[in-house]
């Protein structure tokens, strides 16, 4: 239905969600990542990957009482989290206020419609051509009214700018299953509030091609071609940013 555009030959590389919505932000950010260059870990970021871990067990496992969800909570910390217990410095006694917050999320998830959800937590890969994989994980999948699928991403804060995280999810879907999926859609466990898109053949082709375009400025980056930087709030917490003149200009400006 969608086909990958050719690319020049070049290292190997695999692009991800979170790539490429840095890439749509700044490109030179995106290469960054590619090189190992990540932001640092924060405490929103742990509350929101601690939230999706419990509303996944409970997806796949059934509800949590009160009186084992902390010690759930501790159990998914322990499994796929330490890493970032040791970056954020977090101890026991930091971990209670953050189960907390996490425990008021899961009590607003628990009055949320589940009907429907066939899946959770799905990864998906597509070798797109030699050296270039594109991966990612969609947080649920649900029945569509007209028999296709939902995908559907939790988010913890407010719903944010989404389009282009979800335009990515229904490009690799596409590749993976070979068709659409039914609708897209980004759900605020904190807010209700909720962001949908209808996916079309021209808009899935167009965010392929992106991809393509975002990989060749990658491979050239790595041939010593530097890719473009564009200043904005994402600069604050960029890797890259001492040595980025206009990331450092846009900080100043907005301090």
């Amino acid at each position: 239905m969608i086909e990958f555009p050719h690319v020049p030959a070049g290292e190997p590389l695999t692009v991800s969600a979170s790539t490429y919505v840095a890439y749509r932000r700044c490109p030179e950010q995106a290469v960054g990542r590619l090189r190992g260059e990540y932001p640092e870990d924060s405490a929103v970021g742990f509350v929101g990957g601690l939230a999706h871990r419990v509303f996944a067990r409970h997806l796949q496992h059934g509800p949590i009482s009160k009186d084992d969800f902390a010690q759930a909570c501790r159990e998914e910390i322990g499994s796929s989290m330490n890493p970032k217990v040791g970056s954020l410095g977090l101890k026991p006694s930091t971990l209670q206020p953050i189960i907390a917050e996490v425990g008021d999320l899961y009590d607003r998830f628990q009055k949320v419609s589940l009907e429907g959800c066939r899946d959770v937590e799905v990864s998906l890969e597509f070798e797109a051509t030699e050296g270039v994989v594109i991966k990612g994980i969609v947080d649920a999948v649900f029945d569509g009214e007209d028999g296709g699928v939902v995908l559907r991403d939790w988010k913890t804060g407010q719903v944010g700018a989404v389009a282009d995280q979800l335009a990515f999810y229904g490009m690799l879907w596409t590749l993976v299953h070979g068709e659409p999926p039914e609708s897209l859609d980004a759900f605020s466990v904190k807010t209700g509030e909720t962001y949908v898109e209808r996916p079309t053949r021209s808009a899935l082709q167009a965010t392929v091609t992106d991809v393509a375009r975002f990989v060749t400025i990658a491979r050239q980056s790595f041939a010593g071609v530097p890719a473009d930087t564009t200043a904005g709030p994402w600069c604050r917490y960029c890797p890259l940013l001492p040595e980025c003149s206009e990331g450092r200009t846009a900080v100043a400006v907005t301090d």
